[in-house]
């Protein structure tokens, strides 16, 4: 998509009328608005910040079953979970969700192991049918020294290593965003709803602000879908609708640390006692997380604590034999998780434990709740509540049969990677970064280089992006400033000491023809990208001694 196209897409929210208008971008809402779109309806989705800005693209990176609920005897949850997962890897985003393996290390030799042995083995079974990850294998001490050589002997005996899934939470969410445009949805980010229009007792859209241009106008739309996570409740409140759950917000702490800090060919799941924490191999890094603790603060900037950081690496550090320092910490993360819980005599349809679907009048339904990697079938469960407030037939969910955008001849390509690299004249490093960014569809990065040689330079030395990733992110994806280039289209904020100041001037220069921008727009917005990163950094100076 062009970034020129964007006022036509305001244009047409503004004088069309939908059948389903979605408020919100993060992964819930940019799934349903995929799971609407490609069931024939006419498709509207706002965001009033970035795609992915919030929970979304500040997750553990995972697509897994929740193991850990397995002792909460929640079968039905995880044979869900585990289903999406292997669908994704094997059909709906093989690009971007891979397999990767976890070592569970084992404290007691023979009782320990046929309990967690027997849980692993019905976690492999939940699945079902299709079987795309590999079973889970039981490790012998001195397996385990080889692969995982940082972890303690002395009080391990040996360990079984299982597969889960991996994805980039901001990468996936934006490509499901262009798979439902591909369908015909209508997609903004920087619209914000400021609250729900109502003809009688029914909502028939909302009235809307572009925070770009500073104009106001109506969304018509027979249904609408509250999808917004932590600020749904804000919505319904400015409107006087009576929601049917309440959300508490749980702050989840990650850290990222250089891949020289731990020498494991694996990753690692240690039990605590609050919950269970990961150690998760990412590119050139670990990330190492989470914690689960109440937050009243910020909805915007959730910000980690000195405790967090602490709780982490003292969890860490009862296994590892060279332990973690506050100073080889590269980056921390915050995100939040929106647990819900249904009000009392509410109409609230509670789905799962993990999520909720709310239908307080004609016209208008909410979701919250839920995880990350069943995302889809929450967005078919919101979607099955609003079809039924059109006045017809609505043909049922068909997104287990649809391939993310990119998704069809990835495999061919990972295949003719030898092919490709002399085809193209560039590295193979970058060309596999591009393939487990983009898919198939790579080559529509590398358009603009054809003219540009400039873009094929890194943004950021010793990292694999390039500057027509930028480019590509201004031209078909939406980015409207530095910080949605630097912290969700690239991953570079998470992967650099500087949080990507020094790569915004350079992110700054690409962006700004394509933007519009004059050169005293471009201060501004280096300016404002410093100022979002000094105030995380003021958070943390007290945590890793950053000035």
């Amino acid at each position: 998509m062009k970034v020129s196209s964007r006022e036509r897409i305001l244009e047409k929210l503004s004088t069309l009328d939908f059948d389903v208008l979605v408020i919100g971008g993060g992964v819930t809402g940019v799934g349903a608005a995929l799971d609407a779109a490609t069931r024939g309806l006419k498709v509207a989705l706002i965001e009033a910040n970035d795609f992915a800005c919030g929970t979304s693209s500040r997750s553990s990176k995972l697509i897994h079953g929740g193991l850990r609920y397995l002792e909460q005897y929640d079968f039905k949850l995880v044979r869900e979970a585990l289903k999406e997962r292997e669908l994704m890897v094997g059909r709906t985003a093989p690009h971007l969700v891979s397999a990767v393996s976890f070592l569970f290390p084992l404290h007691e030799r023979v009782k320990e192991r046929g309990y967690v042995g027997a849980g692993l083995a019905l976690y492999d079974a939940l699945r079902g049918k299709e079987h795309v990850l590999p079973y889970h294998r039981h490790i012998s001490s001195r397996k385990m020294r080889e692969i995982a050589p940082d972890l303690r002997g002395d009080i391990l005996k040996g360990g079984i290593l299982y597969y889960d899934a991996q994805v980039d939470d901001a990468r996936h969410t934006m490509t499901i965003a262009r798979t439902a445009e591909r369908f015909g949805a209508f997609v903004a980010n920087q619209v914000e709803a400021r609250s729900l229009l109502h003809d009688g007792n029914r909502v028939v859209g909302a009235k809307v602000y572009d925070r770009e241009s500073g104009r106001e106008f109506d969304i018509k739309s027979a249904t609408t879908v509250l999808a917004a996570g932590i600020w749904n409740n804000k919505i319904q409140d400015a409107s006087q609708v009576n929601h049917g759950y309440d959300i508490a917000m749980s702050k989840g702490v990650h850290i990222v640390l250089p891949k020289r800090a731990i020498s494991l060919k694996t990753g690692v799941i240690l039990k605590t006692a609050l919950s269970v924490l990961f150690v998760i191999p990412w590119k050139d890094f670990w990330i190492v997380g989470t914690t689960d603790t109440p937050w009243t603060g910020s909805r915007e900037e959730p910000l980690a604590t000195r405790e967090d950081v602490d709780y982490i690496l003292e969890q860490a550090n009862q296994v590892l034999l060279h332990p973690l320092k506050h100073s080889e910490i590269v980056s921390v993360y915050a995100g939040i998780r929106p647990l819900v819980a249904p009000a009392e005599a509410s109409s609230t349809t509670k789905i799962s434990r993990e999520h909720v679907v709310d239908h307080p009048m004609q016209g208008l339904v909410s979701i919250a709740g839920g995880k990350y990697t069943t995302y889809r079938i929450m967005a078919r469960d919101v979607i099955d509540v609003a079809a039924s407030d059109l006045l017809r037939i609505v043909p049922k969910s068909c997104t287990e049969e649809i391939a993310l955008l990119g998704a069809d001849g990835y495999p061919a390509l990972v295949n003719s990677l030898d092919a490709l690299v002399t085809e193209h004249g560039i590295s193979r490093e970058v060309i596999v970064h591009l393939l487990s960014r983009y898919g198939a569809i790579f080559e529509e990065v590398l358009e603009a280089t054809m003219l540009d040689a400039s873009l094929l330079q890194p943004i950021e030395t010793g990292l694999p992006y390039i500057r027509a990733e930028i480019r590509y992110a201004v031209t078909h994806e939406k980015a409207l400033h530095i910080s949605d280039v630097l912290m969700r289209r690239t991953r570079i904020a998470l992967e650099v000491r500087d949080r990507g100041v020094a790569a915004a001037r350079v992110a700054a220069q690409v962006m700004a023809p394509l933007l519009g921008w004059d050169s005293s727009k471009v201060e501004r917005e280096i300016s404002a990208y410093e100022e979002l990163v000094a105030r995380e950094f003021a958070a943390e100076s007290a945590i890793v001694g950053v000035a």
